[in-house]
């Protein structure tokens, strides 16, 4: 049976407290957000506005069918880091070679969804532009920020947030309950986390309230002060804090009063003043990091002062007094993070006992460490298992935020040996999670100073840049920037890098076509590879090697070095570079007619990209199934891995590779007879095509020549004209629909002219060679999991993959990967053999 309700689509985190209070603000932002598609909450630290925002955002999923999702800008400063957020959080994938900014918008054009943007007041001006930007050309999506300052949008709202409320006793009424105040509550229920069995008298809740009020009604501050109350009692914690706020140091000026944008700072400081010493030392140590788990907090915080066997129950110390909060879990060990406003106090401790610098640089020996480890691991020739080498890149992954606060801290202080070494080895984790703008602006940030001339890294960080110009597709500043730093790397005998230069210009000279260079390049790569016992610089090197050769028309021959490659890449499991070869190796078999291969080759890479959950790639080997499934008859199965594959493409921002899929879909309509709707793709394709710069066909590409009669062809012409003026978004939908109908059964197509099929290649269900048969005693209950069970019986009543999603809260594409899992399991090629064997079994 289907869940009652939908499972939320967001990327919200799960908070570590309740949320109390706020019900009469939660309830008026929602009918705001309704009515404006720009929100701000504004307010000074501690208040609560991202509590609040994540709380409204919880709330309002259901008004939002694409999703809910949150960007923290904490660390930001420029745009492109704004952009490069919001890509992370909404599943958009950078394009090579075109703007970010481009990407994110064309991506979010049509979908409806609500964008929260998290601590904006720093960067005021790069959000309002982006936010300016999106609110014009994406009218289905909306924004909620939060900031200190007002963030002001076109046609948007500023909503600031208010302390906490406080007892009130009206005129002429009884006195007001203490305990029915909000601030009151949450001072109550933080102090019941710390303690369960903490209670309090009607008197005491007047002091509560009175507490409350001391500390502004700022809810980071009653929530730190409740977490004491169980330990220190509230009347005592009361007129602590009192004596606190009137010492005359405190006091702004003579008859002034703290402001409430004031007193939080004075409240962590009174909180910090009463902590046993190591407690002091470690919270402000702790201030480095932007997450952390046990281990970490060991290695950097940890001295003769601060015995790494106390650290942990420091951090329990810690937890419980609600100054450090927890994240989540990472490879079974927990995770921790600072709230903002706590970080910045302690921030300032540290560097106020001489300890800022000191710390820093024991955090970044820590994170070059692990980085490092990561780039050795990854390019290791070592035999070691997937999970270990892999665990690096997860690793990196949980760290993240921390290392870019380091390039940041490296690029100000000018330390750009530090910095470059961070960047090498990051650029494995940029390439592989298609970074490459962002890699390429610390990078360069970091190459453009002073220091950088006679940092040893220099000639390593130049290699790692064209690295990323080549990703990029910026060929010539890869040649380059590559060239100095292979001669860089020879004059320093750095032989590893040499090796890798060597395989990074081969490709690019692959890439622009240049066999001769490329032919030098790969040669002597694979030479330098085997005398150093470089298995994995030499499965590299095969590999472009074999694109070489194939680009030369010599299939057998790139076939040989393809699987040469592979065998040393399988020998050492090294999966990420498995899938990248046989990728390679499915584009040359296609290209070759050899569909056997390619379909194989196809499979297998995309089981790899989704154990590595590489969108991108995965996008494209399900296309490349699709298409290699048409070219042997099974036009169903072409239908069910295409749509998947566009799908994904579209909803990745993957423009050039959407567009290639819908001409293949495309070409599987025109071939069963849908000729308007084919038109309408293939032009709606070439539209998508000329917007990112590649080279475009006329009307109606890809059917030129298969109409002589005029009349008919200008109604080709028409169609695809039609569809030229299609957005993307509505030729993904029509391409959804198209495939629904196309699964129908229909008279068979004749085979494409001129596709040689691979020796045992599987016929389709639509006048190809026969599926192979299923067992008629096999019952979908003992083969197919619950899902997949659920699945192909909506298939068996008609219904399509829209209004399988519909029923089931699920994505098209998911239901679209279902069903061919299906057909894969059972060895189906259409959904009319799904129908029939649940039919049978049914009856039966």
């Amino acid at each position: 049976m289907a869940p009652l309700t939908a499972p939320a689509r967001h990327n919200l985190p799960r908070p570590g407290t309740s949320f109390v209070g706020r019900e009469r603000d939660l309830s008026d932002l929602l009918r705001l957000l309704g009515s404006s598609r720009s929100v701000t909450l504004c307010g000074a630290d501690g208040i609560g506005k991202t509590r609040l925002a994540l709380r409204v955002a919880e709330q309002s999923t259901v008004s939002f069918p694409d999703g809910v999702w949150m960007a923290d800008l904490t660390d930001v400063r420029t745009t492109l880091e704004v952009h490069a957020r919001i890509a992370h959080a909404v599943g958009v994938v950078e394009e090579p070679g075109l703007p970010l900014a481009d990407t994110v918008t064309e991506a979010l054009r049509d979908r409806r969804l609500l964008l929260v943007l998290d601590s904006c007041e720093h960067i005021a001006d790069e959000v309002a532009e982006v936010g300016e930007a999106l609110l014009a050309e994406c009218p289905a999506v909306s924004v909620l920020l939060t900031s200190e300052l007002p963030v002001r949008l076109a046609g948007g709202t500023v909503w600031r947030v208010p302390p906490m409320a406080l007892p009130v006793a009206a005129r002429n009424a009884p006195p007001p309950d203490p305990a029915d105040a909000e601030s009151v509550r949450l001072f109550l229920d933080r102090a019941r986390a710390r303690d369960p069995r903490f209670t309090s008298s009607e008197t005491e809740l007047e002091t509560v309230a009175t507490l409350c009020d001391l500390a502004g009604g700022v809810p980071l501050g009653i929530e730190v002060l409740g977490a004491r109350a169980p330990d220190e009692g509230i009347g005592a914690l009361t007129e602590g804090l009192r004596s606190h706020l009137a010492s005359p140091a405190l006091q702004p000026g003579p008859g002034q009063a703290v402001s409430r944008s004031q007193v939080l700072p004075l409240v962590l400081d009174f909180v910090y003043r009463s902590l046993p010493g190591p407690e002091q030392v470690l919270l402000r140590r702790l201030s480095v990091f932007r997450g952390w788990d046990l281990e970490l907090a060991e290695q950097v915080c940890a001295d003769e002062d601060l015995p790494e066997s106390n650290v942990l129950d420091l951090l329990t110390c810690l937890l419980d007094r609600a100054l450090i909060t927890v994240t989540g879990e990472f490879e079974g060990r927990v995770r921790y993070r600072l709230p903002e406003a706590v970080r910045q106090f302690a921030q300032e401790r540290l560097i106020s006992a001489g300890e800022g610098e000191a710390f820093q640089d024991r955090l970044l020996v820590r994170m070059l460490h692990l980085v490092e480890d990561l780039g050795q691991k990854l390019e290791s020739s070592r035999s070691m298992p997937w999970s270990e080498r892999d665990s690096g890149r997860q690793r990196v992954i949980a760290e993240y935020d921390t290392l870019r606060s380091l390039l940041r801290w490296s690029h100000q202080r000018g330390a750009a040996e530090p910095g470059l070494r961070l960047c090498v080895s990051l650029v494995a984790h940029w390439v592989s999670h298609n970074s490459y703008s962002e890699g390429a602006h610390w990078m360069d940030r970091l190459l453009a100073l002073e220091e950088t001339a006679k940092a040893p890294s220099r000639a390593r960080a130049l290699v790692a840049r064209a690295q990323l110009a080549r990703v990029r597709r910026d060929h010539a500043l890869a040649r380059s920037t590559g060239e100095e730093g292979l001669r860089l790397c020879r004059e320093a005998g750095d032989d590893v890098f040499v090796r890798t230069c060597l395989n990074l210009l081969a490709l690019v000279e692959v890439r622009d076509r240049r066999p001769d260079l490329a032919s030098v390049r790969v040669e002597e790569a694979l030479r330098l590879c085997r005398e150093a016992g470089d298995l994995w610089g030499e499965a590299i090197a095969l590999g472009t090697r074999a694109s070489l050769v194939a680009q030369q028309g010599d299939y057998p021959a790139a076939d040989h070095h393809y699987n040469a490659a592979l065998t040393l890449l399988r020998g050492i499991d090294h999966r990420w570079g498995v899938g990248v070869v046989l990728i390679g190796q499915a584009r040359a078999a296609e290209a070759n007619g050899d569909l056997m291969t390619a379909d194989r080759c196809y499979r297998e890479a995309l089981d790899t990209q989704r154990l590595i959950s590489a969108t991108s790639e995965e996008a494209r080997c399900l296309a490349g199934i699709g298409r290699v499934a048409h070219a042997q008859g099974s036009v169903g199965q072409a239908y069910d891995y295409l749509s998947e594959g566009l799908l994904l493409s579209h909803g990745s921002g993957q423009r050039a590779e959407a567009a290639r899929t819908l001409v293949s879909l495309a070409r599987a309509a025109f071939g069963s007879g849908l000729r308007e709707p084919a038109c309408r793709l293939a032009g709606a394709a070439m539209a998508a095509r000329a917007q990112v710069g590649l080279p475009v066909h006329g009307a109606p590409w890809p059917f030129l020549d298969v109409e002589r009669v005029r009349r008919r062809r200008r109604h080709l012409v028409g169609w695809w004209e039609q569809g030229y003026v299609l957005g993307l978004s509505e030729a993904v939908r029509e391409a959804e629909r198209l495939a629904e109908e196309g699964r129908r059964p229909s008279s068979p197509p004749s085979p494409r002219p001129g596709s040689r099929r691979g020796r045992g290649a599987k016929g389709g269900d639509r006048g190809g060679r026969t599926a192979r048969p299923c067992p008629e005693s096999t019952d979908p209950r003992q083969i197919l999991t619950r899902r997949e069970l659920e699945i192909a019986q909506l298939v068996s009543t008609g219904r399509s993959n829209p209004e399988i999603a519909r029923d089931l809260f699920i994505t098209p594409s998911t239901a679209a990967r279902h069903v061919a899992n299906i057909n894969r399991k059972m060895g189906f090629h259409s959904r009319t053999q799904i129908t029939a064997w649940i039919e049978r079994h049914r009856t039966a």
